[in-house]
This record gives C-alpha cells, structure tokens and sequence, in this order.
C-alpha cells in the first residue's frame, strides 16, 4: 500500500457520517441483497452489495463522492477489529469479514449499528 494511505486513520466525524451508515443499512436490509463474494469492485448496476460496497454507495449518495478512508468506513473497519473472531488473518477488513465463511448477515447488520453508535457518540464527543 502507498506510504500515505493509513488504513487506521481516524478522521473526524460529521452528520453526513450517521447518514452514510444508516442509508448502508437500508441498501443491505435483507440477506438477499447481501454479496457474500466482494471483491471490492461495485459495479452501478448491481442488484447485491457487500459490506464495503454498501458504505461506497452509500457514501456517494449521501456526499455526492466515494472516500475509501472517509470516516463512516473507517469506523466500520474498526468495529470489525473489535468483532471479528479471525480479523488476524484479515488483508482487507470489509472485504474479508463479508467474505469470511462464519459471518452471517446478522453479523454484517450488527458492524452497521454499531458503526452508526460509535459515530453518533463521536459526533457528540466532538462538539
């Protein structure tokens, strides 16, 4: 990876964050819209969305531009460092997680929730 790309950055949070994570749970709100299989690579016309397309289209809808390192995504890389049993053996978080055998689309539902959580109490913090 390039030397200025730091995949634990922490950018600051803003209202836009919360939408972000909220629209990304309505995109996967049930299992049949989940895309076990991501390869990072989201096409428009896709019917299904992995965790991390998810929060891409998300992002571009909310924003109007995708951020790989913007806050909403990075707040769930680090929900899934907290929950994730095999994260050890993760190159690409979102990416892995959704693709990892054991993960459930309940898992998938609960790293959106608690991504929204953490970023309404940063909000908060911030203030």
């Amino acid at each position: 990876s390039k030397d200025n790309d730091d995949s634990n950055v922490r950018p600051p949070v803003t209202s836009a964050d919360v939408r972000i994570v909220q629209r990304a749970r309505e995109i996967l709100n049930s299992p049949a819209k989940w895309n076990r299989a991501d390869t990072r690579a989201c096409p428009a016309e896709a019917k299904t969305f992995s965790l991390y397309c998810a929060i891409e289209k998300a992002t571009v809808e909310v924003t109007g531009k995708f951020q790989h390192r913007g806050a909403a995504m990075q707040e769930a890389r680090f929900v899934i460092d907290e929950v994730a049993p095999h994260r050890g053996k993760y190159e690409h978080r979102l990416m892995d997680y959704n693709n990892d055998p054991t993960t459930t689309f309940a898992d998938i539902q609960k790293v959106l929730e608690l991504s929204e959580e953490r970023i309404e109490e940063r909000l908060a913090g911030q203030k």
